[in-house]
Formats: structure tokens, C-alpha cells, sequence
């Protein structure tokens, strides 16, 4: 080995072998940030109040259709992730969903859905569906059993 590749070589094995120092002086703690929960909670209001000016565009009749204020959605989404990040705090948060589900109260409490009641299809739709599975089953395992029967013919 050439001696000029030897502090190279070293490099890669650094910290490997007991014998080998570790560095135990202090470094500086790492310093958490704290959330400013009221300063977000403004925040959230001012992404809230821009939702509202951008929803007032739209038709009520037609809030129940995401097709047709996706766009703003994602926006008043993605300002309070923004926001959240600006002040601190993690997204999504209990301050930050308690004011998402207000505005869903506000814009989205009518859009329920019926209850869909699920009925059993009439009785010969329903002998149909039974029958032709095993009738298919019965008729595979015959052609199965008449090649086997015939394979020393076909051979």
C-alpha cells in the first residue's frame, strides 16, 4: 500500500475501534421551539376568513360538491400547515383541527349523505347468480375427469 493512500484509508475506519478517542465535551443543547398557540390561533383565523371570502364565490347549492371548491380547500389547508410551521407548531394540531371542523360545521353541515338501504336482489335474479357458478364449477370438473379418461387416446 502506497503511503500517500494511508491517511484515506484511516478515514474510513475512524471510530470503529476502542481504541479510538471519543469526543465527550458539552455541546450546546439543542434548543426546542415552543409553540405560540395564540399566535396561531390568529393565524388560523386570517386562513379561515380568506376560505370564506374564496367560498362566498361559489354557489351554497354546489358546497356539497368538492368538484367544485377543491382548489380553495387546498388552499385554506395548506395556509394553516403553513402557518402552523411558521409559528412552531406541529400541523395538524387540537387548536388547528377545532377550527377545520368549525368551518366544516359552518359550510359542509348539510352535505350528509342519505343512508343507502341495501336490499336482496329478487329470488330467481338470485338463483341465477347461485347457479350459474356451480353449474361452470360441475362442468370444469367433467371436462377435467373426460381428458384424463382420454389423455391415452390423445397421446
Amino acid at each position: 500500500m502506497d503511503t500517500n493512500e494511508l491517511p484515506v484509508f484511516k478515514l474510513f475506519f475512524v471510530g470503529l475501534f476502542a481504541t479510538d478517542t471519543i469526543s465527550v465535551e458539552p455541546t450546546s443543547p439543542w434548543r426546542r421551539r415552543i409553540c405560540n398557540e395564540s399566535r396561531l390561533q390568529w393565524e388560523v383565523e386570517v386562513c379561515g376568513e380568506d376560505f370564506k371570502r374564496n367560498m362566498a364565490h361559489i354557489d351554497p347549492q354546489h358546497w356539497c360538491n368538492l368538484t367544485h371548491f377543491i382548489s380553495e380547500y387546498h388552499l385554506f389547508t395548506l395556509c394553516t400547515e403553513n402557518k402552523s410551521q411558521n409559528v412552531n407548531c406541529y400541523w395538524p394540531n387540537p387548536l388547528v383541527e377545532s377550527y377545520i371542523i368549525r368551518i366544516h360545521k359552518h359550510f359542509f353541515s348539510n352535505c350528509t349523505l342519505e343512508q343507502v338501504v341495501w336490499f336482496d336482489p329478487p329470488d330467481d335474479t338470485l338463483a341465477i347468480l347461485i347457479l350459474i357458478p356451480v353449474f361452470l364449477t360441475l362442468a370444469m370438473i367433467a371436462l377435467v375427469v373426460w381428458c384424463s379418461k382420454r389423455s391415452d387416446i390423445l397421446a
